[in-house]
């Protein structure tokens, strides 16, 4: 994954330079999440991409860190948001200290990680929380594994995307099993035309 995300990196950047793909409900979402932060919170944008959300939360008045298992999308944050500190890392083996953040952002994030990993991107979530720290994930939801790189192979990238599509009871059961608490759920059916998959995003709480 990490190498096809490296092919379209620029590609990618260029046509979602902000949050031109969400809805005005998807959003609100987020800025309920900072609401719930505190004061110029720190957070982490777990699986960043391009950046284009790290913009967002330092507009909302977040101290922003970003990661990104993706060398190519790392650079296309950072040419994005040279004031923004941005690294390559994976959701599985985060590159900082316990108790770190008030919040993280894994927005579209935990899509690309199997069933067998989710464990411990729950675990490292958890870790680098600050207690009463929140987390917010959105993600396609369905059942299982899908290929998806149709989209790029059109416009000549010869890649291979697997998403994994989930249930939100599911996946708030999962990091429930670790120490968090659901607070506020979204689940819409997809817009007409743009969206083939319905979308959710679930905000938790480390209890």
């Amino acid at each position: 994954m990490r190498d096809a995300y490296d092919l379209v990196a620029d590609a990618y950047a260029a046509h979602f330079p902000s949050t031109e793909p969400e809805q005005p409900v998807d959003v609100a979402m987020i800025d309920h999440f900072v609401g719930l932060l505190g004061e110029t919170p720190d957070v982490l944008d777990g699986g960043c991409g391009a950046g284009r959300m790290a913009g967002l939360l330092t507009d909302r008045g977040c101290r922003v860190q970003g990661v990104d298992l993706s060398p190519g999308m790392v650079r296309a944050a950072r040419h994005a948001h040279p004031d923004i500190p941005i690294g390559v890392a994976s959701l599985t083996a985060l590159p900082f200290g316990d108790a770190t953040f008030d919040g993280l952002l894994y927005w579209y994030s935990t899509i690309h990680v199997p069933d067998r990993k989710l464990p411990t991107v729950s675990r490292e979530a958890r870790r680098v929380l600050r207690p009463d720290g929140h987390l917010l994930v959105a993600f396609q939801t369905g059942h299982g594994p899908r290929e998806v790189g149709e989209g790029y192979r059109r416009l000549g990238y010869d890649v291979t995307m697997v998403r994994h599509h989930r249930q939100p009871d599911d996946l708030s059961a999962r990091f429930t099993a670790d120490g968090f608490t659901e607070v506020a759920r979204l689940d819409r059916a997809p817009v007409a035309g743009v969206e083939r998959d319905d979308q959710a995003v679930l905000v938790l709480r480390r209890t």
